[in-house]
């Protein structure tokens, strides 16, 4: 059967590019917390490499918390400046910022 072939190749496809987008952004929580100390990081840092998939799943679990806390406080900070064109998200006023 071509198309359930086709239709599994391409869900393991996506699983895989879901898998490393999740990796990556693990790696770069790792290098932008502030609670951290540098064996901290380090020390999560290998445990994530060498065993990727316990890794992740044990650093969801016990900073999971922090990485959406981090991203709250990254998607309300000033930017460089207005940009032509582009809505900014924590302006005053509207139902845009209301998650600032």
């Amino acid at each position: 059967m071509p198309l359930l072939d086709a239709f599994w190749t391409m869900m393991w496809f996506f699983l895989w590019v879901l898998w490393f987008f999740l990796l990556f952004r693990i790696i770069v929580d790792i290098f932008r917390s502030h609670d951290l100390g540098g064996w901290g990081k380090a020390g999560w840092l290998a445990f994530v490499i060498i065993l990727p998939f316990l890794g992740v799943f044990v650093y969801l679990i016990a900073r999971g918390h922090k990485m959406a806390e981090q991203d709250g406080r990254a998607r309300c900070r000033p930017g460089p400046g207005p940009r032509p064109g582009v809505p900014r998200l924590c302006s005053g006023g509207g139902a845009r910022d209301q998650h600032c």
